[in-house]
């Protein structure tokens, strides 16, 4: 049993490629001798002009595409695998794969003489990342004009145009004032608004206000898109120091007045606005300042009144309608709409009164009314309707007058979910006999429709309409003793 346990170990120290052994050196040396060996061998036996014929090996000692070489390689999942090797093998066959000439791996001879098939050496990092087909992703390039020499002399209209294209250009090389306006004039001239701006920025940085505004005073179309740009981008101080230059002291006085969009504070808002009156506004524009700030003053007396009242639950109107905003702030419309609301039947001496909006303000009939129906529609109260649509003349008698026409008023009505009784009376109301049918029919108002085909006298509609209405009803009846007398 040793014996034959010596004969397999001399067979395989004497083999061409020793296999792996526990009893094998570790150390630099050894490996160094075996290498040195297998290279002499090959050197007897294999001509150097034959490289291409041996027998191609792999760094574990074992023939490149033999059976164990795919196993451990697979297993492994070795990257450095070289390119165009076909390991494939057909099943039941003990021999490797040939390999093909033009993807085949370095051999051993050649790596020990220093030279291979490939121009140059590899690095490991290259092997290992090396595929078989390497694509070069195409490099993108701007075009060549983007690479002219920035130091060129550009003239102003070049430049211009080159801007009008989205193309880089710096407007540092136009020093002289001389320079900057050409540059100013022939961007107007392209009608470029985005052009004109950023020349104006690059003029803004570079020149004093002084020479800039009085350069832009002659120069409207420029002047223009600098106040506009000015007002976009809220710079406020040097829009208001160009305008008193050009002695437009209306603007000015605007221009600040628009400050009060940006404070939050109700009181200092109010303090602004009290501020604001005395700037130099025209007539009308001074009557809205103060109207402005009188419609503040007093929203801040409701809104203080109306919390407390809303937080105490002193009020039956509150507790069934709670309010959803805050009144400060709100236009004069929804102020009004605010006190038709909650405050109808107050006495015309307390500032959240209707009636006393409408003389403060001035606001016109038709306007109040539209609203005041709105509001008290809302609430279903027909009564404060009625009397909001009924006049007294001269003599004592009561007539139905709506400013805003009678067919707005069905329609607000209407909106508002009024009943059929409401609605009718205010559809004969309708001066216009086909808008008065229209209303009628739309909104279902039998009686309305009966009546005005009965003054027509049109049989032929009324006996049409007979069948629209329920059988047995007494809009059935009444037609029928129209059509009988």
């Amino acid at each position: 049993m040793s014996r034959a346990r010596a004969d397999e170990e001399e067979y395989w120290h004497s083999s061409k490629f020793r296999a792996f052994t526990f009893d094998d050196e570790d150390d630099e040396l050894s490996q160094l001798k075996e290498s040195k060996r297998a290279v002499n061998s090959l050197r007897d036996i294999v001509d150097d002009d034959d490289d291409d014929d041996l027998e191609r090996v792999s760094w574990s000692g074992e023939p490149v595409g033999s059976i164990s070489w795919s196993i451990k390689e697979t297993a492994s999942g070795s990257t450095s695998s070289l390119d165009g090797r076909d390991s494939s093998l057909q099943k039941g066959s003990s021999s490797y794969a040939v390999l093909p000439k033009q993807g085949s791996s370095y051999s051993l001879s050649s790596l020990f003489k220093g030279r291979n098939k490939l121009p140059s050496f590899q690095s490991l990092s290259d092997a290992l990342t090396d595929t078989g087909g390497k694509s070069y992703a195409p490099e993108l390039r701007r075009p060549k004009a983007e690479y002219k020499d920035y130091s060129s002399d550009w003239s102003p209209k070049y430049t211009v145009r080159r801007m009008q294209r989205g193309k880089v250009c710096s407007l540092e090389r136009f020093r002289s004032l001389q320079d900057k306006l050409v540059l100013l004039d022939e961007a107007v001239a392209g009608h470029d608004g985005n052009v004109i701006t950023a020349v104006l920025i690059f003029l803004k940085r570079t020149l004093r206000r002084e020479i800039l505004f009085r350069e832009l005073e002659v120069r409207q179309v420029a002047l223009c898109h600098l106040i506009h740009f000015l007002r976009e981008t809220g710079e406020q101080k040097f829009l208001l120091d160009l305008l008193r230059f050009l002695d437009r002291t209306e603007e000015v006085a605007l221009s600040q007045y628009r400050e009060h969009l940006s404070i939050q504070d109700v009181e200092k808002r109010r303090e602004f606005l009290k501020g604001c009156i005395g700037l130099p506004f025209s007539a009308e524009d001074t009557s809205h300042i103060q109207d402005h700030y009188t419609l503040l003053e007093r929203q801040i007396i409701i809104e203080a009144n109306d919390r407390h009242l809303e937080t105490a639950g002193q009020s039956e109107l509150f507790r069934k309608y709670p309010r959803k905003a805050s009144i400060l702030n709100m236009p004069l419309v929804t102020t009004l709409f605010y006190s038709c609301f909650y405050h109808y039947t107050e006495a015309e001496g307390t500032f959240s009164s209707p009636s006393n909006l409408k003389k403060t303000f001035k606001i016109p009939d038709k306007q109040y009314v539209l609203t005041a129906l709105a509001a008290r529609a809302k609430l279903r109260a027909w009564a404060d309707v009625d009397a909001l649509l009924t006049t007294k003349n001269w003599l004592g008698y009561t007539k139905k007058k709506a400013p805003i026409g009678f067919h707005r008023v069905v329609e607000i009505l209407q909106r508002n979910n009024a009943p059929v009784q409401v609605l009718q009376e205010y559809v004969r109301l309708v001066e216009d006999v086909e808008t008065r049918l229209n209303l009628a029919v739309k909104y279902k108002c039998h009686d309305v429709v009966i009546e005005t085909y009965r003054d027509l006298k049109d049989r032929i509609q009324l006996t049409a309409y007979k069948c629209k209405v329920e059988r047995g009803s007494a809009e059935e009846e009444k037609i029928n003793s129209i059509l009988n007398n």
